[in-house]
């Protein structure tokens, strides 16, 4: 079987949480909004649970937590809920970066065909953009800027907290995506103020199809983003988002929050092991790694191998190791990657460039890795 080296795309599900989820599927299959009959009630309880689960991580209130298929669907939510009263209130100006997911990417350019004007601030060599950078560009009709917490392609950490510290007192909402970052830097996103944030839990040892976006309220009105829902039918989540809750989808992404968060300083620290010794490994080769490693999470490496083009690569090892060149959402893409592109590398050393990424329970031998390499160039 090939060795999967590719977590930042998605992780498996922790045997904790697939457990638990079994469980729920088995013994709570009522529906959370069916109020006559104690399926109904025992299920709400889950889902109520959950929601308190998650807010206590982020130290937000419960009723801020709102469920949804993933990011993707979160930041939609963010973004597009906004359009109704950008149009309606003139402030029709977003900021974002170049390096963002492209569900904020694709969302934005649709605000764009609806007559908002959006500005894109991309980093430098180092794939982090600066504070001054995002600042620099807030005007009166400014309504939103939305950043990621962590670059899923580079896994370099962006200034979220410097931002919403000097946003928090302006009329301009913060959104993050805390898609990378969530389960592995939570102490950030604790301190962070933001209006809202996009989660998801299948990049945290959970199911794929949950995650939450945090709708927090502010200190002077006490009321929420004026977002619109995207989607009608029912009542569920407060209005914002129809449908029928999947209950244990929300007991499996609460319970691998939770599990990452009790447990993330040791999983970083063996991360950041197997880091040094994939580092080690390919020492006797020429490579460039792309983004700043000082600021980069230990999950992940992005590098250019001199002289072997990285489709080349994925040809001759696809049996045997599984590893991308940049988001998911992108690898069906022959293009060079719009985030190493955005940071102004050069076109060779992008189309070279591959991105590795793994969790703690990764086993691997590099030095084969290594020799497969070699073999190639």
């Amino acid at each position: 079987m090939a060795v999967y080296l590719d977590f930042n795309a998605s992780t498996p599900v922790d045997p904790r949480v697939l457990d638990r989820m079994v469980e729920v599927y088995r013994s709570h299959f009522g529906n959370a909004d069916s109020r006559t009959h104690v399926f109904g009630t025992q299920a709400k309880e889950l889902v109520n649970g959950g929601r308190s689960g998650i807010a206590e991580i982020l130290n937000v209130d419960p009723t801020d937590v709102f469920f949804t298929s993933g990011s993707t669907e979160s930041n939609n939510m963010a973004l597009l809920g906004l359009l109704e009263h950008a149009q309606s209130s003139g402030r029709r100006h977003f900021i974002t970066t170049a390096i963002e997911h492209k569900s904020v990417l694709g969302a934005m350019r649709y605000l764009e065909g609806h007559g908002c004007q959006v500005d894109y601030v991309s980093p430098d060599a180092s794939g982090r953009v600066r504070p001054e950078q995002i600042l620099g560009l807030v005007r009166e009709d400014t309504l939103l800027v939305s950043m990621m917490h962590v670059n899923s392609e580079t896994g370099v950490i962006q200034p979220i907290e410097e931002v919403g510290a000097a946003l928090a007192d302006t009329p301009v909402y913060f959104h993050i995506d805390a898609t990378q970052g969530f389960g592995k830097r939570n102490d950030e996103l604790r301190r962070a103020k933001y209006d809202m944030l996009s989660a998801a839990a299948h990049k945290l040892g959970g199911p794929q199809g949950i995650g939450a976006l945090v709708l927090r309220r502010d200190g002077r009105y006490y009321r929420r983003p004026p977002l619109i829902p995207l989607m009608y039918g029912g009542p569920q989540e407060r209005g914002y988002r129809p449908g029928t809750t999947p209950v244990a989808l929300v007991a499996g992404f609460v319970l691998a929050a939770q599990l990452c968060h009790r447990e993330s300083a040791q999983h970083m620290a063996r991360c950041a092991e197997i880091k040094r010794e994939f580092l080690t490994a390919v020492s006797g080769l020429q490579y460039s790694l792309n983004g700043d490693q000082d600021r980069c999470l230990p999950t992940t490496v992005n590098i250019s191998f001199h002289g072997v083009d990285a489709e080349s690569l994925f040809l001759a090892m696809k049996e045997d190791y599984a590893f991308s060149n940049g988001s998911a959402c992108n690898s069906g893409s022959h293009e060079p990657s719009y985030v190493l592109t955005a940071m102004g590398l050069p076109e060779e050393r992008i189309s070279q460039a591959v991105r590795i990424s793994w969790d703690h329970n990764t086993k691997v031998d590099f030095g084969v890795l290594v020799r497969y390499i070699q073999s190639i160039i």
